[in-house]
This record gives C-alpha cells, sequence and structure tokens, in this order.
C-alpha cells in the first residue's frame, strides 16, 4: 500500500462508519414507528433518543470524513514542468523544458535565477471536497538577478507560453464569469531557484494553487555551493 492509500484509509473507514451509524439511525427509526402504533410512549422515548443519536454521530463521522478528504486533496500536487538548466556564459543559461505530456521546449535566460509564473483557477470549497483540481495555465518563465539594480537595469529574458489569439477557460472566467460557476478565486502564481550549470528542478501545483519549485539532490547541494 503507498503512502497516498494510507491517506485515504482515514477517510474511508470515517464514511464506512458514517453509513453504518445511518443504518443503525434508520433501523431506529423503523422502531420508532412501531412503538408510535402501538401506543407504547416511553418505548419510544427511549427510541427518540437512540435516533437523536444517531443522526448526530452520522454527521459527525461524515464531516470529519470529508475534513480529513479536503486536507489530503490539498495536500497533493500536480507537475507542471521539469527545468535542465545549462549555462552558455555569465548570467547567460538555456533552459530545457519538459513538459508531463512529454513536449520539450529551449529558451534563454538571462539573470541568477528562473522563475516560473502560471495563472490559476480554483475552485470554491464544495468542488474541492468533491476532489475538483485548481485549473492552471503557465504563463511565463523569466530571469532573475540577486542584485535588486541589476535587476533594474541589466537585459532581462521573458518567454511567453500564451499562444497569440488563444481563448481558452480562464479568459472566459475573466470575461464572463458567470458562465464558470463555483470559481473562488483567479490569480497569478509563481516560483524561482537559483541557477547552476546542470541543474535539473522540479515545479508542481499544490490544490492550493500554489506552484512549488525543488532542485534534485545534486542541484540543490551545487545551491549551497556555488564555487
Amino acid at each position: 500500500m503507498d503512502w497516498t492509500a494510507l491517506l485515504r484509509l482515514p477517510t474511508t473507514i470515517l464514511l464506512i462508519l458514517a453509513v453504518i451509524a445511518l443504518f443503525f439511525t434508520l433501523v431506529q427509526i423503523v422502531i420508532l414507528r412501531h412503538r408510535l402504533d402501538h401506543r407504547r410512549q416511553w418505548a419510544a422515548a427511549g427510541r427518540t433518543v437512540l435516533v437523536l443519536i444517531g443522526i448526530a454521530v452520522t454527521l459527525v463521522l461524515t464531516g470529519l470524513g470529508l475534513t480529513l478528504r479536503g486536507y489530503r486533496l490539498l495536500s497533493e500536487e500536480t507537475p507542471v514542468v521539469d527545468i535542465d538548466a545549462r549555462i552558455l556564459s555569465p548570467q547567460r543559461w538555456e533552459l530545457i523544458l519538459h513538459w508531463p505530456d512529454g513536449s520539450i521546449r529551449q529558451v534563454p535566460v538571462a539573470g541568477d535565477a528562473w522563475r516560473v509564473e502560471a495563472v490559476v483557477l480554483k475552485w470554491k470549497l464544495p468542488a474541492v471536497l468533491s476532489g475538483l483540481p485548481p485549473l492552471y495555465r503557465l504563463d511565463r518563465v523569466s530571469g532573475r538577478y540577486d542584485d535588486p539594480n541589476e535587476e533594474a537595469h541589466a537585459p532581462r529574458t521573458v518567454t511567453d507560453f500564451r499562444e497569440a489569439g488563444a481563448f481558452d477557460l480562464l479568459d472566459l472566467h475573466k470575461q464572463y464569469p458567470r458562465w464558470v460557476p463555483d470559481v473562488d478565486v483567479l490569480f497569478g502564481s509563481g516560483a524561482y531557484l537559483p541557477l547552476v550549470d546542470q541543474g535539473h528542478y522540479t515545479v508542481s501545483l499544490m490544490r492550493t494553487g500554489a506552484l512549488v519549485a525543488r532542485p534534485d539532490e545534486a542541484t540543490e547541494q551545487r545551491i549551497a555551493q556555488p564555487f
């Protein structure tokens, strides 16, 4: 059993217990109806208490199960892009981007770090709990200088990933928000990491809508000791 299955296990158990509690409640309702039909008031009062307890337990177990499921979903990540870096000259780099579908693109970057930005459409809580992931569109890759003065005056590189004239769901929501219901927020998210030669990085999207960038172990060591 993998870790994701282990995360799902508490939710499954709670929801199964909730179904059992619901079945118990329904049985008590049938018995209560029988007691009332035979005018057994004291026995009916006892069954009423059991029905109320059963309803309360069912609601609590269901609520806990959905809450745990929500937190599990928010902790999951969707791969966005893998990045390999190669130095061409001081503060001049070539990035090779590998998308999950297997496509590859090479882009130039100037600076000391790379930055990836995306546009994220995040759903409201009921849709998130039902398992609907946020939508995203990779917007651009750019370079970033460590020195603010260089950031203001040095050559900049930005690669735009939007297709000219393209119209998608994110644009539809911005222009006609009522056409796309249950949208919580539409926002930008970004992540950046220092550049090192032969560096390898992964970028993923959390269900909260935040981009997360991570170097592999060898790249992390080179970042810690760049010289």
